[in-house]
């Protein structure tokens, strides 16, 4: 069935990104962050792609997408990075995933539910070294990791990594980044002096692992470098390829004469007789609103600002005396080897981030696999 937009994933793309990625972490095992839908990319299929590509670890931010993922008969090394209470806990346990430690109360429930699971709960305890979010510091880290080693002793878990995350690794240069993995590095001291033996350290995300050789340790954990989107956009692209391409079909063109008002508000008006074409994406799909009057698509092989405001199913584009027929491929943004804009430009525009782009667009956009089989 033809559908009236989707997203077209490269796997190829992702699993390229992983291995630039292995080649960048010279020696440090490579945790591919699959969270949040993998970036949008879809959680299962980036999956296979990263682990293709070389990653020996996945990544997630909830205990569901790890279940998802286990459900789905991946069976890698998989770590979750936020727990809350209430969580089925010894549900993840009995299927082998690791959880991420902070706080004493999560480390009790994970001791509960090691009980009840039968089996030795694997763990990273997470270090607050100044992101100030997650993650334990001070006397708190001085309790965890105490109340972790007596778990451990006591055959209720297994301390496997020591864990934390930057605040501004992409701000190369910024102070927070030495003063935190100074602190990281005297609170993993800290750990094993008590006695705790890790298999994995690991701090740096995309920014840190593509400019922090220091900061590397025994694993990397790529998020959207993984998606072919840059961490550090004035450092350039570090040879990483934007793994989707959103793409519409025009649902109808018609001819209006000039001075004609456009969608919501009329904040755009026709200055001449023009031929407008209706996208039909909006902002259920994720297309930012207030990229009404500013973002770039490419239809009929050129660029075209979205003309008036972004509606909830749809949007208008301006295309001048070109043409353009119902069911012509409008591309909203991609790699750019096509002159359509990128991600990164989206993002540019509105003064956010590329991540925010990908991740927003809604399900009621399939995810489509072309290309490389993996």
């Amino acid at each position: 069935m033809r559908v009236p937009a989707e997203a077209r994933v490269d796997l190829g793309a992702i699993g390229d990104n992983i291995g630039l990625l292995r080649e960048r972490a010279r020696g440090a095992e490579v945790m591919a962050m699959v969270k949040a839908e993998a970036y949008g990319h879809g959680l299962v299929e980036a999956a296979g792609a990263a682990l293709a590509g070389g990653a020996s670890w996945l990544g997630v931010a909830k205990l569901a997408e790890a279940l998802r993922l286990r459900d789905a008969g991946v069976t890698v090394r998989t770590l979750v990075c936020i727990g809350v209470p209430g969580e089925p806990y010894a549900e993840a346990v009995a299927k082998d995933v690791d959880l991420t430690v902070g706080a004493v109360w999560l480390l009790d429930e994970v001791v509960r539910a090691a009980e009840r699971a039968g089996r030795q709960a694997r763990i990273h305890l997470k270090a607050d070294t100044g992101m100030t979010r997650g993650g334990a510091s001070g006397a708190d880290w001085e309790a965890l990791v105490d109340a972790a080693l007596k778990a451990e002793a006591a055959g209720q878990v297994r301390v496997v990594g020591v864990m934390s995350h930057f605040a501004c690794a992409d701000e190369p240069g910024h102070p927070s980044i030495a003063a935190q993995l100074g602190a990281f590095t005297e609170m993993a001291a800290h750990a094993e002096k008590a006695g705790a033996r890790f298999e994995v350290r690991h701090i740096a995300n995309s920014a840190a692992a593509l400019t922090l050789p220091e900061a590397r340790f025994d694993l990397v954990r790529p998020g959207i470098a993984t998606y072919g989107l840059t961490p550090v956009p004035r450092l350039g692209t570090f040879g990483l390829r934007p793994a989707m391409t959103l793409v519409a079909d025009a649902a109808l063109v018609k001819r209006v004469p000039a001075g004609r008002g456009v969608s919501y508000g009329h904040t755009y008006t026709t200055r001449a007789a023009a031929n407008l074409a209706v996208v039909p994406v909006g902002y259920g799909d994720g297309i930012p609103r207030n990229g009404s009057n500013l973002l770039e698509v490419l239809a009929g092989g050129r660029r075209r600002t979205i003309a008036g405001r972004v509606c909830m199913d749809q949007f208008v584009i301006d295309l001048g005396d070109d043409r353009l027929a119902a069911g012509d491929e409008v591309i909203l943004f991609g790699p750019g080897d096509r002159g359509e804009p990128t991600a990164q430009e989206w993002a540019d525009a509105l003064g956010t981030i590329s991540y925010e782009i990908v991740t927003r667009i809604g399900s009621r956009v399939p995810r489509a696999y072309p290309g490389r089989a993996l």
